[in-house]
């Protein structure tokens, strides 16, 4: 063979084999765009979409601009090492310095153990390696200007992805109505986050993200495709320092008594706010915590608390008069072979009905109930449904229990039923309802829903106020209002709950003591339930209250004794810092007067409270800033956050600690006034911009 045909003949083999590798890929394309084409689309679009980018949760504040509940944000710190601009040389030359600083910052880890990391990251060209979780903004201020990341997104490749973490400032401070929201198929909203989870969550935006190897998300670019719109904030109806106050009140009887758990709820009388609200139940350990909303949700018999609704029955039809006598004996009576006695105040013989209330005769109110409506039980179960005694409030906090005041068809019904309801057994209320039943007779007979919340906000601008809402504009008459205000204030004066008189302001109320029922083995010896509900002052009534302790477990339990006294120390700091409730500014108040700071430097506090040996309590924490409360005779020094990226709560302080931490954040600050700031304008929680002007409304005006 000539070696020309043998070069043919080779270059024609080769040149078939290219047409047939063509085709090949000629025919795998044509497979791919046709048969595959849907497969290959999907797989594109999984490589790249849209992640959804949380706005900032709105916050929560007490009505005096307190923080309850914000967002805090937290940062992820990554790298690109791939990034365009990101070269050899910046990495090679900064490595060592920025371990050894990183190191510094977080004190986690030793700087070769971040060195390992960053040259393992940039040897495998990570395009999204993971440099520290959780890091705070002022920790990512610092870092920002550490080598390479002070380079920025492309020459530095640093990528911060933010995060934020619901914290509450104040702690346990009105916890449970503050609420909590859980995400998921075990889902839950609680308390006012959970009420208006909508209001606060705001609107997602999104941004266009792209996977990478390892299941890991990375921004395709620096700029959101939708910007999220933040959360509105939320103003509550509730006063810090009278939820401080109701708490430690609480605490305090809790513990003395050993009880199982407790609550107290305060409600301004005109409108239904609800100023405090505290929760408290005994854990495992023997400490208290919220962790049930008891004063909303916790349905039980009441007692003799709800002697008042049998009272008003019978002086609205007619069948008594706070005059009209009751024989009530040696204090024992028999329903259908069941003994009824009373406590305390046994043997009063013949006694007016208004007697009957004040002493809280179980024989007497009873006897009254029975004698009159017997031959006609349904008119006494109308006359507690007329006063809306079987009807939920529907507050907006979700979990209210459910009233329950049998009619006369229930099977349950028996012979025992009417005098045992005429002295609150055999119904179920919560502390929420039976106060707001109280605070009508303190509001002119006029029945408000309680109210959590006052504003909608958006970045300080009100969007929606609430009102307060009537659900009854009369209770009862003007006569009966009148002898029953007469009645609860005659309980104070002379009946049993004597113990809360005192020569400064008027009370009006009722005690309730009454054993607690099982649903299975009916009455438990020995287990009770103590309770105190009324206004002050009583001939101008601005608060109404309602204390309730479950199993105190010493021989104390009766109301007067267990829930009065909490009743009394709250009432006792409202007239102290409530100037407008003492009718002659010359009234001596040492009685009540508790020792009070202002809240501030921490160091500079403890350091004043030694020197005048007042005694206080400092829990073991690292912060600088402290608030104050007065309990007793003790102050107690609890931690104040200070956000770095929001303005921060002053409110208690005086002016010159005030602007220290305010113009140290870079804000102007105009003073009106002296002694502690009751107002500020922005409110905290507000995002800081720099030379902002801040106005700070003292507790004294000039002029």
């Amino acid at each position: 063979m000539s070696l020309k045909k043998d070069i043919l003949i080779r270059v024609s083999i080769v040149y078939l084999a290219m047409v047939v590798f063509a085709m090949v890929i000629i025919g795998r394309t044509l497979y791919l765009q046709s048969v595959e084409k849907d497969k290959w689309e999907e797989a594109e679009i999984s490589s790249v979409r849209q992640k959804v980018i949380e706005p900032n949760r709105g916050n929560i504040y007490t009505s005096d601009g307190s923080l309850l509940a914000v967002s805090v944000p937290y940062y992820e710190v990554r790298i690109d090492m791939r990034s365009e601009s990101f070269t050899r040389e910046i990495f090679d030359e900064a490595v060592d310095s920025l371990s050894y600083k990183l190191s510094d910052l977080f004190k986690d880890r030793h700087w070769t153990s971040y060195k390992q990391g960053l040259v393992k990251a940039r040897e495998k060209g990570n395009r999204y390696y993971l440099v520290k979780r959780n890091v705070t903004h002022l920790q990512l201020q610092e870092l920002k200007q550490f080598p390479i990341f002070r380079e920025g997104r492309y020459r530095g490749g640093a990528i911060y992805v933010q995060q934020n973490k619901r914290i509450k400032p104040h702690g346990i401070l009105a916890a449970r109505t503050v609420g909590y929201t859980m995400k998921g198929d075990r889902g839950s909203v609680v308390g006012i986050e959970g009420a208006y989870d909508t209001e606060l969550s705001g609107i997602d935006g999104y941004r266009l993200m792209r996977r990478i190897s390892g299941d890991v998300w990375m921004p395709v670019t620096d700029k959101n495709e939708i910007e999220p719109r933040d959360g509105y904030d939320i103003v509550t109806t509730i006063d810090i320092a009278l939820q401080d106050v109701a708490e430690n009140a609480l605490l305090t009887q809790l513990r003395e008594h050993e009880a199982d758990h407790g609550t107290v709820v305060v409600m301004e009388v005109s409108t239904g706010k609800v100023k405090a609200i505290a929760n408290l139940g005994r854990t495992k350990d023997g400490k208290y915590q919220e962790g049930y909303n008891y004063a909303i949700g916790e349905s039980t018999e009441p007692g003799s608390t709800f002697k008042l609704a049998s009272v008003i029955s019978l002086l609205e039809d007619g069948y008594v008069k706070p005059e009209d006598k009751v024989d009530v004996g040696d204090g024992v009576i028999y329903y259908n072979d069941h003994r009824l006695e009373d406590s305390g105040n046994k043997g009063l013989g013949v006694i007016t009905m208004q007697e009957a209330f004040e002493y809280s005769s179980n024989v007497g109110i009873s006897k009254l109930v029975n004698e009159k409506y017997k031959n006609n039980p349904e008119q006494f179960v109308n006359r507690l449904y007329d006063l809306g005694l079987n009807q939920k409030l529907n507050i907006e906090v979700k979990g209210e229990g459910e009233p329950d005041i049998k009619y006369t068809d229930n099977p349950l019904w028996s012979g025992l039923s009417l005098p045992m309801m005429s002295i609150g057994y055999e119904v179920r209320l919560t502390p929420l309802q039976i106060l707001s039943f109280y605070n009508a007779i303190a509001n002119e007979g006029e029945v408000l829903r309680p109210l959590f919340v006052e504003e909608i906000r958006y970045h300080g601008q009100t969007v929606k106020s609430f009102d307060k809402v009537i659900l009854n504009h009369k209770l009862c008459s003007a006569e009966t209002l009148s002898q029953v205000r007469s009645m609860l204030e005659g309980v104070v004066e002379k009946g049993t709950a004597s113990n809360l008189k005192n020569s400064y302001y008027k009370i009006a109320g009722k005690t309730g003591t009454c054993q607690i029922a099982e649903d299975k083995s009916g009455y438990v010896k020995g287990s009770y339930q103590a309770s105190f509900v009324g206004y002050f002052p009583a001939h101008n009534p601005q608060y109404s209250c309602i204390v309730v302790v479950n199993s105190p477990s010493r021989s104390v339990y009766y109301g007067n004794l267990v829930a009065g006294p909490i009743f009394r120390e709250i009432t006792d700091k409202i007239y102290v810092q409530d100037f407008g409730l003492q009718h002659d500014e010359e009234t001596e108040i040492a009685e009540v007067q508790a020792p009070y700071s202002k809240s501030g430097y921490k160091r500079e506090l403890e350091s004043s409270l030694l020197y005048l040996n007042i005694p206080f309590e400092s829990n073991e924490h690292e912060s600088e800033w402290v608030k104050t409360r007065s309990f007793g005779e003790t102050v107690s020094l609890s931690r104040s956050e200070i956000p770095a990226l929001y303005i921060p709560d002053v409110s208690d302080m005086g002016a010159r600690d005030a602007l220290f931490l305010l113009e140290n954040m870079g804000l102007k600050v105009e003073v009106n006034g002296r002694g502690t700031v009751r107002e500020q304008n922005p409110l905290p929680g507000a995002l800081i911009r720099n030379g902002e002007l801040v106005k700070l409304e003292m507790s004294i005006t000039e002029g």
